[in-house]
C-alpha cells in the first residue's frame, strides 16, 4: 500500500531490527503511514520534525528506556502545551505490576510480547478512536443530491424523502456523524450489541449487506461508489460536502 498524507502516521521504538521490521510492513499493510527507531535517541530525533499520531514503545531499550522516554515525553508536552500523543507500550514484561508501571509512565495501552499482531492493531485503532477530539455533530450531513438529517434519521434527494428501512437510518447514522473519517466493520458490528436488535448488523458480513443496500439508493452506480466507499482492511467512509 502506497502511504499517503492521510494516513494516520506511527513511530516503531524497539532495539530489535527483526521487530520493528516485522511491524512496519504488517501495518504498512493495514493503512498506516509507518516509520521506525532503534533507541529513544533517534526516536527523540525523528519527533522534532513529524508529528506522529501514535508511538509504539519498547520497554527494555539500550541508554534512556521505553519508560523513561515517556515519563520525559509527558513531561515535555505539559510543559511545552503540546498535545497528548498516544503511547502504546509493547514488552516482554508481562506482570500486573509491570502493565503498571507502564500506564503510571503515561502510557495509553499495553500488550505484552508475543502478541497476535490482530491485537496489536484492534488495540491501535481504539487508542486513535480514543484521541479523536470530540465536535459538535451537525444536524444535516450532505453528499452529492442528498441530505440525511441525524436526528430525524431522514434521508432526502432534493425535496423527495427516500425511504430506508431501521437498520439502513442506523447505518448511514452512524457513518454520517463520522463522515470523513473511516468507520471500521468491527464498530458497525459492535453497535448492534449497544442498540438492539433494529441496529444495523451483528456480524462483518451483514455490514457488506447494508452497505450494499445503501449504494443502491444512494450511488448512480452502486458497483463504482463515489460517497460511501470502502477502506481497505480498515472499513467503510461516509464523503460529505463541507
Amino acid at each position: 500500500m502506497v502511504a499517503t498524507d492521510e494516513m494516520m502516521h506511527l513511530l516503531v521504538v524497539d532495539d530489535d531490527t527483526r521487530i520493528r521490521e516485522l511491524l512496519s510492513s504488517y501495518l504498512s499493510q493495514n493503512g498506516f503511514r509507518v516509520s521506525s527507531a532503534g533507541d529513544a535517541q533517534e526516536a527523540r530525533a525523528k519527533m522534532v520534525s513529524i508529528a506522529f499520531d501514535l508511538l509504539i514503545l519498547d520497554i527494555m531499550m539500550p541508554g534512556e528506556s521505553g519508560l523513561e522516554l515517556s515519563q520525559s515525553l509527558r513531561s515535555e508536552g505539559e510543559a511545552l502545551n503540546r498535545e497528548h500523543v498516544p503511547i502504546l507500550f509493547l514488552s516482554a514484561l508481562a506482570s500486573a505490576q509491570d502493565r503498571i508501571k507502564g500506564l503510571m509512565a503515561g502510557g495509553d495501552d499495553y500488550l505484552s510480547k508475543p502478541f497476535e499482531p490482530q491485537e496489536l492493531l484492534l488495540r491501535i485503532q481504539s487508542i486513535l478512536r480514543r484521541q479523536v477530539p470530540t465536535q459538535q455533530t451537525p444536524d444535516d450531513v450532505s453528499f452529492g443530491d442528498f441530505t440525511f438529517n441525524l436526528q430525524r434519521g431522514q434521508l432526502r434527494k432534493g425535496e423527495t424523502i427516500v425511504h430506508l428501512t431501521t437498520r439502513e437510518t442506523e447505518m448511514l447514522r452512524i457513518l454520517a456523524s463520522q463522515a470523513g473519517e473511516v468507520v471500521s466493520r468491527q464498530d458497525l458490528s459492535q453497535q448492534d450489541g449497544q442498540n438492539g436488535s433494529d441496529s444495523p448488523v451483528g456480524n462483518a458480513r451483514g455490514v457488506d449487506v447494508q452497505i450494499n443496500r445503501l449504494r443502491a439508493k444512494i450511488e448512480e452506480t452502486p458497483t463504482r461508489p463515489i460517497y460511501l466507499q470502502t477502506v481497505r482492511a480498515r472499513g467503510y467512509v461516509l464523503h460529505a460536502r463541507s
